[in-house]
């Protein structure tokens, strides 16, 4: 089953690639590279992200993971935007995630799993990748996680 359709039967929606919010382009490619701008976690052409908060304060794990998880949906609907079509992906080669935390808090990996777990439910082998994450002390409009990622795409 090709990514494409994976996605499909994941029900993700992955038609509103999300405009910047300031000085810069959504996605980059060179040669066959394709580097995704950080994503937040925006829902349904929202404006303002659906998790918003410090991981470890006001926002749980749970809410962490599928803050991380909606955030790496919208690195797809971008890399869908850019390529036409998630079939065209030979692999994920990297994510970052920027995670808004509590001062303190050290938790961060488990959250950022719920972006790192799409890659590999969409992609298979082919979406595991290298990662950083980082906890951060503020994001734009106060969302919890930010998540950027890097394919090798199909010349």
């Amino acid at each position: 089953m090709g990514a494409d359709a994976k996605a499909l039967e994941l029900g993700l929606d992955l038609s509103g690639a999300a405009a910047p919010l300031a000085n810069y382009v959504p996605f980059v490619r060179s040669g066959n590279l394709l580097m995704i701008s950080g994503q937040l976690p925006l829902s349904g052409g929202a404006v303002a992200p659906a998790h918003k908060g410090k991981l470890g304060r006001e926002v749980s794990a749970e809410q962490g993971t599928a803050a991380a998880r909606l955030s790496a949906v919208n690195v797809l609907a971008q890399v869908r935007a850019a390529l036409g079509s998630l079939d065209q992906v030979r692999r994920v080669v990297r994510l970052g995630g920027f995670i808004n935390a509590a001062p303190g808090f050290t938790a961060l990996a488990p959250a950022m799993n719920g972006a790192s777990d799409l890659m590999v439910e969409v992609f298979g082998d082919a979406g595991r990748h290298a990662r950083t994450t980082v906890g951060v002390a503020e994001l734009p409009m106060d969302a919890v996680i930010e998540v950027e990622a890097m394919f090798e795409v199909n010349g």
